[in-house]
């Protein structure tokens, strides 16, 4: 019979309520027994919808980690206290999830990288898309060598008009950013893992504050207020490899455009191409003809992934914590997470000095 492993939640805010604690909920190898937030009254909620008979609720997650009994902690508080918190709890002989980004800055990424290697214990980084059906199949079609040698790449991240308004979303001193930081990361940090291309070379970006300033906007979540939007409401960034690779990663929470899509990617490699933004297309050529394919998911899953058919957030959940019992490599690692946190802020730095930023 399967440990049942004791885990705690730090954040007990919408990520958390949203992804994590109702995926953990549905394992029966954990139990989640402690519940973490500066706001007294979120943590309690929680703990009576989630928690274990007995579990504990705090206000301080440094007492939370002096409970030797907690294996894993999972930190779902804004962008920039997750790296002191993560190395905290790591320290503290804890196994850790951080939801995406791995940190506000690069240096913070890299701090939380040398404090996994250093303790032992496993680090891993909440990017969910990999566990779509979609993502899952297309990796397992860039594994196999269907698409070649992929050398020019799209990472997208485009909303119309849906801007955050709530939390610290809009919030730069908090978040370290907008949509490159929020949603342009899981567009990035799918393109690298299908690449499996983190050695960047040079970067080059471009941030533009130009809708978030209106009064009384169209918004998917009701209008903003300009006086609080400190971030960019779009952001592109064009990312040349070490080997000569091209990827071209466009985000936005506010843009007028209809070409809307978030979490995705296109690839063009030496035998075939792929994109996600109408489901799952395969494109190439076959005795001298071109053909287009698209790839029907609802028929199977992936071999080397079981149940891949399940919601992401399920499997994120469910693999993350297979990887503890069996003390294999997260799917997502830290290494990885912190090269998508090193071009994201190489973009951002490029924007602002209007030069190119050499990694």
């Amino acid at each position: 019979m399967s440990k049942v492993h004791k885990l705690a939640i730090i954040g007990c805010g919408g990520i958390a309520n949203g992804k994590h604690l109702p995926s953990l909920s549905k394992l029966n190898n954990v139990e989640i027994v402690a519940f973490c937030d500066i706001v007294e009254e979120r943590a309690t909620e929680a703990a009576a919808k989630y928690g274990a008979e007995g579990a504990r609720v705090y206000t301080d997650y440094t007492e939370l980690l002096k409970d030797s009994s907690i294996e894993v902690v999972h930190v779902c508080t804004p962008n920039d206290s997750h790296a002191d918190i993560s190395i905290a709890a790591l320290e503290a002989g804890k196994h850790v999830m951080s939801e995406k980004p791995m940190a506000k800055t690069a240096h913070d990424a890299k701090r939380m990288v040398e404090a996994a290697e250093r303790t032992g214990k496993k680090l891993t980084v909440g990017y969910n898309n990999r566990f779509r059906s979609d993502s899952l199949h297309l990796k397992a079609l860039c594994e196999s060598g269907e698409l070649g040698d992929i050398y020019f790449a799209k990472a997208h991240a485009i909303r119309r008009r849906a801007v955050p308004t709530w939390g610290v979303f809009l919030d730069e001193e908090k978040q370290g950013g907008g949509p490159l930081i929020d949603i342009g990361t899981h567009a990035l940090d799918l393109t690298l893992w299908m690449m499996d291309n983190y050695k960047p070379k040079v970067v080059l970006g471009t941030a533009y504050h130009k809708l978030s300033q209106r009064e009384n906007a169209a918004n998917a979540w009701g209008p903003w207020d300009p006086a609080k939007f400190t971030v960019e409401d779009s952001a592109f960034g064009m990312i040349v490899m070490e080997d000569g690779a091209t990827i071209s990663l466009e985000s936005s929470w506010a843009l007028n455009t209809l070409e809307v899509d978030e979490a995705k990617c296109s690839l063009s490699g030496t035998e075939g191409g792929a994109d996600m933004k109408n489901g799952l297309r395969i494109n190439g050529e076959k005795h001298s003809r071109l053909f287009t394919t698209d790839v029907d998911l609802s028929a199977g899953g992936v071999a080397f992934y079981e149940g891949s058919s399940e919601n992401p957030a399920d499997l994120e959940m469910k693999l993350w914590i297979k990887a503890i019992e069996e003390d294999t490599e997260p799917v997502v690692t830290p290494q990885q997470a912190f090269v998508v946190s090193q071009i994201l802020e190489a973009i951002y730095e490029s924007a602002k000095t209007g030069k190119a930023v050499y990694l």
